[in-house]
């Protein structure tokens, strides 16, 4: 049976017709204008009419970022998009002849990871999205967490260190300020200044006129020493987070996903180390594996979907 998977995006929107075996039967993409949440409204309907369009599609999923509440229905909080309780589920489904479910973005990735991924060998995984900023999705006992109110998982606000740098939740310290492509492009900028270790990093900069992300990424491809230097510092930092999380939740592997993560190896290999060092009672319990995601840019369309199916089967 297909159902159809919707992911909102702050530049684009992207939608799939998908099947039991999390396939991509049918897709498409239209640009997102986050400051009309109307329009996103229609393209979304649109959307979903025209994947949905002579197919036996028995449910569609809408992933987002932002808090969606325990009934997968209302965006409590979107950061990208002008929404505050905004009651997409029901708005959508007035609309369209289909049960719908709103789900976070995170969580629809790394669910998505779980079924067809990185993760299908497992019970319990932890997903952390390496992007801007840092997305998180645990699947405990083969279940997707979301807490009491709907909003857990949000990983990448879990304090790192004391009183650290501020984070644009409000917190200081966050994951996300230390182990994201944002906090890369700062230390490689830090790099970058203090001298001979950063000297390609600074000629990027020079070249053209800042640094980019896709800049230090083909950096760290040719084995700059500056630049993979920036990626093994968010590497321990994610390490060392994975610890703590470890300690919580026990996962029996740790997946990680988004641009950052297509370091592969070089990312993987400083996240080990830090997490080994800093696991309570090491070498008294199984320890975690660490993988690379492998839906990369189509994990969030085939996990809403997924997860709408299963919604609409029970």
């Amino acid at each position: 049976m297909h159902a159809i998977g919707i992911d909102i995006g702050g530049t684009k929107i992207a939608g799939a017709l998908v099947d039991e075996n999390g396939v991509i039967l049918r897709s498409d993409r239209q640009p997102t204008n986050p400051n009309d949440p109307g329009e996103i409204e229609d393209v979304v309907v649109a959307m979903i009419t025209s994947l949905g369009l002579g197919e036996d599609v028995v449910a569609a999923g809408v992933a987002a970022a932002g808090f969606i509440d325990a009934a997968q229905s209302t965006v409590y909080y979107a950061p990208n998009i002008h929404w505050r309780n905004e009651p997409f589920r029901a708005k959508l489904e007035a609309r369209v002849d289909l049960p719908i479910i709103i789900e976070n973005d995170a969580n629809a990735a790394g669910w998505a990871e779980f079924r067809y991924g990185a993760g299908r060998d497992f019970t319990d995984m932890v997903t952390l999205t390496i992007g801007t900023g840092v997305g998180g999705a645990i699947v405990a006992n083969g279940s997707l967490f979301r807490g009491g109110f709907g909003a857990g998982a949000e990983l990448g606000h879990l304090r790192l260190v004391p009183d650290g740098l501020p984070c644009g939740c409000g917190a200081r310290g966050c994951i996300e300020q230390y182990g994201s492509g944002r906090a890369l492009l700062r230390i490689a900028n830090e790099i970058a200044d203090a001298g001979s270790l950063g000297a390609d990093l600074a000629a990027a900069r020079a070249r053209h006129g800042k640094l980019t992300g896709k800049e230090v990424g083909r950096l760290i491809e040719l084995g700059d020493p500056g630049a993979v230097a920036a990626l093994r510092t968010i590497g321990e930092s994610l390490g060392e987070a994975c610890a703590s999380l470890g300690a919580v939740l026990d996962p029996q592997v740790f997946v990680f996903g988004g641009g950052v993560a297509a370091a592969g190896d070089l990312l993987l290999e400083p996240i080990r180390a830090a997490y080994l060092e800093h696991l309570p009672a090491r070498g008294y319990h199984p320890e975690a594996a660490f993988a690379i995601a492998q839906l990369v840019n189509n994990a969030g369309v085939v996990g809403a979907a997924d997860l709408a199916r299963i919604a609409a089967l029970r």
